[in-house]
């Protein structure tokens, strides 16, 4: 075993900017869904890989959570940073808003919560290089809070789920 190196979550934190056109639209007339989790799991990886400075693969996604529509023309903002780094898995949070253009205030839209595994030139699971260090409370919170996610993925996956 190897001593981990660590990296901050501000090291890795990513964000994006879209602009709703209509090939994001859906038959409602709001951003399709799928359009959004595209962008979710690669703004994911992108945080992930920053973090590890290596390969990583999207293993599962869970609390997508849609608060509220988008519509054409809005402009999506999506923040995401690392909250979990394990022995081979980076648990990463993405927060999506939609932003008024006039104040720049943001109204919440979307939370995932996405686990990235690294991996090797071999496409096998390989140990994350570096651990993540925690330097506010908040962080704190959510790395315990990602335990509680892990735990219960955990019991589905005994569970058969």
């Amino acid at each position: 075993m190897y001593e981990k190196g660590y990296r901050t979550v501000t090291y890795s934190r990513t964000e994006a900017t879209h602009l709703l056109r209509y090939v994001d639209i859906n038959g409602q007339n709001r951003l399709f869904g799928g359009k959004l989790l595209e962008w979710i799991d690669e703004i994911a990886g992108i945080a992930a890989m920053r973090h590890a400075s290596m390969n990583v693969a999207t293993v599962s996604i869970e609390h997508l959570e849609f608060k509220k529509g988008a519509f054409l023309n809005d402009t999506i903002v999506m923040i995401a940073y690392v909250t979990h780094v394990g022995r081979t898995s980076i648990e990463v949070r993405v927060d999506t808003w939609i932003e008024d253009p006039k104040t720049g205030m943001r109204t919440p839209i979307n939370r995932a919560f996405l686990t990235e595994v690294c991996i090797d030139e071999n496409g096998k699971p390989a140990p994350v290089p570096y651990g993540l260090k925690i330097e506010t409370f908040e962080e704190q919170a959510k790395w315990e809070g990602a335990e509680e996610r892990i735990e219960a993925r955990r019991k589905r996956q005994r569970e058969g789920f």
